[in-house]
């Protein structure tokens, strides 16, 4: 999972362009919004979109769980593993 974690790492800088910044310097554990990161919802969106294109994973807006599984890149990495079986 760790490799996957990395990979969403990497990811997330790319997709965000969040220039200067390196995987080793997003804690896998933090909050992705708030007082983590600092992500905003218009992040979410992208990186939602990214994430589905990248890891064919299935996203509901609907679905409350969403907001868990978008938490942190620990719990994301979680969530894909889950939906690639």
């Amino acid at each position: 999972m760790d490799s996957l974690s990395n990979d969403i790492k990497a990811l997330i800088i790319t997709t965000l362009n969040l220039e200067g910044m390196t995987p080793d310097e997003i804690d896998t554990q933090a909050p992705l919004f708030g007082d983590g990161l600092g992500l905003d919802s218009i992040d979410a969106l992208e990186l939602g979109l990214a994430l589905k294109k990248q890891y064919g994973v299935i996203l509901s807006a609907e679905n409350q769980e969403m907001r868990e599984h978008f938490y942190s890149v620990e719990s994301l990495a979680r969530f894909i593993s889950v939906q690639r079986g």
